[in-house]
């Protein structure tokens, strides 16, 4: 009834005995150096301390596109600190980038709602999309916030001295403008923001002189903004010191390359001496950098026409105030008419259409501007001479009893006298009969 007992295997036994014994092993002297022995080692992590210092070396090397980068790398390490956004915003600033410094901006005012220097920056960049009224609001916010935040009261007097020198002004910007400045410099003399909310103040009133040290006060501050050379230039440009203007919009072009206004502005001041070759080019290169921009249609085309080349004016022109497809395929938004730049692009697009005979356009411009913009004596005055001009035209084909006008104009072109620059106009040109 007894089964037969098994006898035990000693090789089993000894077999066991040393997987245990090796199992103990490692339990006391490997495992405690590592406690993934069998898993990979994880990646070591930087912290976003160590990207903030590097981007402000960067920063103080003046490149900026690589502490960006940095800034970048420190709000994907640490998203919710405010503190990497009100960096790269102002970078941002600096850079030109005004859409990214605004969601910086809006980003830090999101995490940290109190936050006085994003609520500036943001407001800033506004100012500097010529987006005033939100600009001046984000502006007020930060001031109250912080009334002690002298860098809120320099970009409000900044913002307010650009809105002022395009002719955006209402009644007591000026004064606005002022007095932020003031306080500005009255809470940090010798900043950054202080020099050039100064400088902006006393361009707009004239002083181009005491404009300009204002202006290199803030450059030996920092050389890396594009914005603070192109208001060098203007001021320079306003006292017929056209080399040195020149100089200071090639510096703003080389830190911010795909901007067009620095070659719009190089142009402008090479037709304002003649120089109408050098400012085709300039103009070329513009509306190379931004082809969906009427302005710089309109720009090239005024160059053209100083020129004597009136088809290609004609060609530019159209696109600036009809608008339309360009030869490669992007949309421009024609300007409607009105004061400033724009009529002069108008009157310039009548004189070229007149000269080479295309009278029926050419009137309809001069009767639209001769109802719309009768306070503008230059623009009237062009009007009224495109449709002297014409109707003369039109007064000696009858008299041949021609069906069709001719493209042989009536007059010889000549160079046009130009105005004397203005704090807040540009050299235009106007056609005198012979």
């Amino acid at each position: 009834m007894r089964q037969p007992r098994r006898r035990s295997n000693p090789l089993k036994l000894l077999f066991l005995l040393i997987v245990v014994g090796f199992l103990v092993y490692v339990n006391i002297t490997v495992e405690p150096l590592s406690s993934t022995l069998f898993l990979p080692s994880p990646t070591p992590t930087i912290s976003p301390e160590t990207y903030l210092v590097e981007a402000q070396e960067f920063e103080k090397e003046g490149k900026y596109s690589l502490a960006l980068q940095a800034y970048d790398r420190a709000i994907l390490s640490d998203p919710q600190n405010p503190t990497y956004y009100i960096s790269a915003a102002r970078l941002n600033v600096y850079s030109g980038n005004y859409e990214k410094a605004i969601e910086n901006a809006s980003n830090a005012v999101l995490l940290e709602p109190n936050n006085s220097m994003a609520e500036a920056l943001k407001g800033f960049a506004l100012g500097l999309q010529e987006n005033y009224l939100e600009s001046e609001g984000s502006l007020n916010r930060a001031i109250e916030l912080d009334p002690a935040n002298s860098s809120a009261y320099a970009y409000l007097s900044i913002m307010l001295s650009g809105k002022i020198l395009i002719g955006d002004e209402v009644l007591g910007d000026l004064d606005k403008a002022i007095e932020a400045s003031r306080t500005a410099e009255s809470i940090a003399p010798t900043s950054l923001e202080s020099n050039w909310s100064r400088g902006s103040i006393l361009e707009i009133t004239g002083n181009y002189e005491e404009a300009i040290d204002q202006l290199e006060k803030a450059v030996a501050v920092n050389s890396n903004i594009a914005d603070l050379h192109i208001a060098l230039g203007r001021n320079y440009r306003f006292l017929d010191q056209y080399d040195l203007a020149v100089e200071e919009f090639t510096r703003a072009n080389a830190l911010n390359p795909s901007d067009p206004e620095p070659d719009t502005l190089i142009s402008r001041t090479y037709s304002g001496i003649g120089e109408f070759g050098r400012a085709i080019q300039y103009a070329e290169q513009a509306v190379a950098d931004a082809p969906e921009d009427a302005y710089l249609y309109g720009n090239l085309g005024v160059m053209y026409k100083q020129n004597y080349e009136f088809g290609k004016s004609i060609l530019a022109l159209r696109l600036a105030v009809r608008g339309g497809l360009t030869p490669e395929g992007v949309m421009v938004e024609g300007l409607p008419l009105t004061y400033g730049r724009i009529v002069e692009y108008y009157y310039n697009y009548g004189l070229a259409l007149m000269e080479l005979g295309y009278c029926s356009e050419a009137v309809d411009i001069a009767q639209s501007i001769l109802q719309s913009i009768n306070e503008d004596e230059i623009a009237t005055y062009n009007a009224n001479f495109i449709l002297d001009r014409c109707y003369q035209k039109i007064n000696d084909l009858q008299l041949l009893k021609l069906s069709e006008p001719t493209m042989i104009p009536t007059w010889t072109p000549r160079p046009s006298p130009t105005l004397t620059p203005q704090a807040t106009l540009e050299p235009t040109q106007t056609i005198l009969p012979e």
